[in-house]
Parts: structure tokens; sequence; C-alpha cells
């Protein structure tokens, strides 16, 4: 395959839109519609290839693949829809000329959907809008349609991009027509060739210069056991043909090296097609460079300056890395070492531009745009077979003027009525300052506040489950720094903490039910300086979970006793950060999440509180 199309055939659209609104099926009914995508491959969400993706219907990293349509290509981007993964969307951003905002036809625009739609407002980029699963009965494509007007006039929208067109659609069901307001009727046989026409007539060709030199910034990343590195990016200016030199330059315009490429592909459906050549204004990938990055460009020798890039937004949640060091390190894993530890994070910053990894020392300091985001590298780490220890996650914070400015983030919630009160108070002692609340449907209300980032991070992931009887709905995205709004108090009550090392026993636990909540369960192995447990009041207390019934040589004369314990509480891993405290660790291995203090022996605990107070 070697037809190098100029770039007045080419389109380059991504699909934003906020968690669940459907964009990845979209793309999937797409693919199927211009025969892409066979009754073959008929797996549903088949962008989200990631397993991490398939278990929690979420979109984590950005996808680009290509359809053909009449004599154009439609190179489609499917990006996340949540605010942690952000920098994926503002990355991806730089490929294309339009955007498609898929918005659901009853919820309306969210948090993320005005997240999005900023980021691609500023760059100029033209939106097509999609009011998706407007076949549901309680769509209301009107009222959505002026809520939408109004935030792109909040968001300060040129004239030419208010100017958007508006298609009524429902990807599960594979159909979607022109809106143009007022009465309109679900379609008995219906397709996407008006969403397709619109790509067309309203994505401006790519803005490039095929006769220049080559020219192409690389934006994603990836490993292929046959081709090695294989580097994703929008083509510039010129046109690239295997075995053609090309160097590699940084953000800066440094030289990093000089290879030869020896592959170029292009992404149609979900297989890659192998070309003998691509040209400006097409999305392809390329093999051959052994030292390139994200962000990086990639041009013909003659070429000294690299392509602008975009700033992204700061990080904003910090954690501390560092190698398992506690008794039952090694048992579960086979990633051990620090050394291992910071070659996985340092290689994970290339590709995942919103990271950013420093070593300090034998612990090493990595900074994410949320917890989530942070979470799904630890958890990805785990299933690689890595065991470390992980600090509690901390907001970062940064000097303006000379006084101290932390992240705020906004929040949308949306709760039965009954449970507004319960949420607001938490929020509010967690320094949330309400901004609107609006009545939602069926018996529900929909609060807007901006809270701290170290307030949310400590309540999203366990009590408003709890307080919203695991009905709520609860999505943040960031707004900027603020000045520090001061201590925020938390309701987690002390801990339960173990004196000895061992199995734990019925005997033991049975005896310690009554103190709070548990943690383990009989015949589990637990250490001095584990929490094994959450106290039922506010102080800690020092326990012994492995204490063993004594034994007499007296016969008993009663019945076998049969001793029933409750179920033990197991944290997920959002939820064990949210869970942990300022002076204690997780515990992380493939199997096991334990909690545990950042001292492990009592006396040195002790020792270390009484210093503190002298400093005090």
């Amino acid at each position: 395959m070697s037809t190098v199309l100029p770039p007045s055939r080419i389109r380059n659209i991504a699909i934003i839109a906020h968690v669940d609104h459907g964009k990845t099926t979209l793309v999937d009914q797409l693919l199927r519609q211009s025969g892409t995508l066979d009754a073959a491959n008929s797996d549903i969400r088949v962008m989200d290839s990631n397993a991490l993706e398939k278990e929690r219907g979420i979109t984590i990293l950005s996808k680009c693949t290509s359809i053909n349509y009449k004599d154009y290509r439609i190179n489609i981007v499917d990006t996340p829809g949540h605010a942690d993964f952000g920098g994926e969307v503002e990355r991806v951003l730089s490929l294309v000329d339009s955007v498609a905002v898929v918005v659901d036809a009853q919820e309306g625009p969210m948090t993320q959907t005005r997240f999005v739609l900023r980021k691609a407002l500023e760059r100029g980029l033209k939106p097509i809008v999609v009011l998706n699963k407007a076949d549901r009965p309680t769509s209301r494509p009107e009222q959505v349609d002026s809520d939408l007007l109004d935030l792109f006039a909040t968001l300060g929208a040129s004239d030419e991009q208010m100017e958007y067109p508006m298609l009524l659609a429902s990807a599960k069901a594979g159909w979607a027509i022109t809106y143009a307001g007022g009465d309109w009727s679900i379609p008995t046989k219906g397709s996407m060739t008006s969403l397709f026409e619109a790509i067309v007539e309203h994505t401006p060709p790519p803005k490039v210069d095929p006769e220049g030199p080559f020219n192409m910034l690389v934006t994603q990343l990836e490993s292929d056991a046959y081709l090695g590195a294989c580097y994703i990016g929008k083509i510039y200016g010129g046109s690239v043909t295997v075995g053609q030199k090309i160097k590699a330059l940084t953000p800066e315009g440094d030289f990093i090296e000089e290879a030869k490429v020896t592959k170029v592909y292009s992404r149609i459906g979900l297989a890659n097609h192998m070309l003998d050549a691509a040209g400006a204004g097409d999305i392809v990938g390329i093999a051959g460079v052994v030292k390139g990055a994200v962000n990086a460009t990639f041009c013909d020798p003659s070429v000294h300056e690299a392509i602008p890039i975009t700033p992204l937004d700061p990080p904003t949640v910090s954690m501390l890395f560092a190698a398992n060091d506690s008794p039952l390190q090694g048992q579960e894993g086979s990633q051990l070492t620090s050394t291992m530890l910071a070659t996985r994070l340092l290689a994970e910053a290339r590709t995942n531009i919103a990271l950013t990894v420093t070593p300090l020392g034998e612990q090493i300091e990595v900074c994410g745009r949320g917890v989530l985001h942070l979470g799904i590298l630890i958890e990805t780490m785990r299933r690689e077979g890595y065991e470390m220890s992980i600090s509690p996650p901390r907001a970062v914070l940064k000097q303006v003027d000379g006084k101290v400015h932390e992240p705020v983030e906004e929040v949308v919630i949306d709760v039965a009525i009954g449970d507004v009160g319960v949420v607001m108070d938490k929020l509010t002692k967690r320094k949330g300052e309400l901004t609107s609340m609006v009545d939602g449907d069926e018996g529900r209300m929909r609060i807007t506040m901006q809270i701290p980032s170290r307030g949310l991070m400590s309540y999203v992931a366990g009590e408003f489950k709890t307080d919203t009887h695991g009905q709520g709905i609860l999505n943040s995205s960031f707004v900027g720094y603020e000045p520090y709004k001061g201590p925020i108090s938390t309701s987690r009550k002390g801990s339960l903490i173990s004196t000895s090392a061992g199995p734990c026993t019925t005997f033991a636990l049975e005896a310690l039910e009554p103190r709070g909540v548990l943690f383990v369960s009989p015949r589990e192995k637990v250490y001095e300086g584990m929490i094994v447990g959450e106290h039922s009041k506010a102080e800690s207390l020092e326990i012994n979970p492995t204490k063993a019934k004594a034994l007499t040589n007296m016969r008993s004369v009663n019945k076998d006793e049969f001793t029933t314990l409750k179920a033990p509480r197991r944290f997920t891993l959002e939820e064990v950060l949210a869970f942990v405290g300022d002076d204690e660790k997780i515990e992380v291995t493939p199997s096991s999440l334990r909690l545990r203090k950042a001292v492990l022996n009592a006396n040195a605990r002790k020792q270390q509180s009484r210093r503190k107070e002298k400093i005090v």
C-alpha cells in the first residue's frame, strides 16, 4: 500500500466527551458501518483494548484509527473522558482539526465536557456536536442544546465555532440524524451516514506543507515485538518513505539521534497496514528510531527547529514510591528492587507526559493529574509483578507571590435529595464552596462546588459511596491554583495496629471484633506495625491478632464451640488511597493491599512522636 493522499482528502477528528457518554461505542459504530470492522470482530468497545479499560468501562489511553469513507481517509482519535487522564486529551488535540463533542442527550454537558471543550476551543478547533442516547425516553435535546450554547459562550467560542452542526444519535442502535431543533422521530432504519457527511463537510483539511521537508510531531509511543519502538504522530510537512534518513529533536530543538526509517504504517480499523510512504496531514506510525520520546520532532536532516508543543496543565497530586521493605517482602512479586521500580517509572514518564517522576534517594516522587491517574499506574505495575510501598497522596503545592497556593477542583455531584445534606456537610468541612444547586430528575439534585484537591481525594472513593448508598455520581475537573485554605479535618477513626508477627488466629480476632472493623481474616499473615483494622474510637490501639488460645490438660465435657466472624473489610486500590493516613503507607503486591505504619516498631513510633512534640 503506497498511495500518498493529498491533504484535501484527509480528515483528522477527535471524539471527546464526559465519562460514559458513549464516545467509544460511537467509534465502534463508525468502524463497523464504514466496513472497516466486520462482524467477526463483534467485541463491543473495541477501542478499549487495555485490560483495565475493559474492566472499568472507561477509556484511559487515547487511541487512533483510520477509516475510509468514499474518497476520504478519516483519522479518528478516541480520547479519555476522565479529568485524571486529561493529559491524553491535551496531547492528541494537536493531531486533529476538529472535534466531535459527544454529550448525553439527557444529562447534558458535564464537568469533563467543559474541560475538553475548553481545550479544543483554545486550539481553534471546529466542533461537531453529537447528542448521544437520544432514543431514551428521558432525553431532552432542546434543553441540552440551550445548555451547550451557554457553555460555548462562557468558554469564549468564536462566531465560527458557535455555528456548529448538531446531530442526534444512538451509538448503541447505530444511527445519527441532523438536528435543527423542534420535533423529531427515531429513524426506523437509521445509519451513521449523517455523521460521516458532517465530518467530511465541517472538518477542515489539515494545515500542512506537503512540498516542504519532512516534519512530524510524536504524540504516542508504542512497543511492538517485531518492530521495536514505534512512534505515532501527525506529519506536518513533506513525506516519509521506508529507508529514508531522519533525525529526532527534543521539544527544545536539541539533537537526539539520526536514524533510518524501517517501517511506516497506518492503523486501519484494528490492524496496522504497512505503507511504502506517507504524506503531510496523515497520522502514521514510524519505526527505526531508538531514543525518541513523546513530544519529540522527527524531521529531515536539513530541519533544525522542533515543532512547538502546547503546555499541559500541571500535576496536582504526588506520591512517594519505594521498594517494599515490609517483613513480607518478596513473597508475592517478582520485581522487587528500587532500581527496577525507578526504571519502570522513568519509562512510564516517557510515554505518559502528564506524569513527572523525580528520584529522591531510595524513594521516587511521582506527580500526576489525580488519584485515579496514579491509581491506574499502580494497578498496572501490580499486574506486572511489582512490589512497592506507597505514601499517602498529597496535593502539589506551589508558591505564588510568596504565598502557598493549592490546586482546586470543580465537582459536580448528582445525588438523591435525601443525601444532599450529609454530602454538603462533609464537603463543606473539607473547605468546599457551593456554586450552584439545581433540581435533577426523579427526586435528585445536582450540586456544583469548588473544593481543594486534598479535601476531595480523602472523600470520593470511600465515604461518598457510603453517604449516597452507592447511588451518587461525582465528577471533578481541575480549575486552578488558589491560596491555601488551611487544615482540613477528616472523620477517620483510629487504627488497630498489630504488635506481633505471624498468622492471625480465630481466637484473637473474635476478641477484637467488638473493638472495631477488621481488615484481616484467620490464618492471614501480619507483622508488627501492620494496620489490621479501624478502631471504633478516635485513638489508635495496639493489639495482638496472633494470640492463640491457651491449652490445658483438662478435657471439656461441653460440645465443640463454633465461632462465626464477620467478613473483613477489603479495600480496592482507590479506597485504600483515600483511607491511608499521613503517618502510614500502603504495601502493594500483585495479590495484596496492606496498610502499615511508616515506622513499624512501636517504641520507635513513640520516640518519633516525642521528638515532634518537643519541636512544636
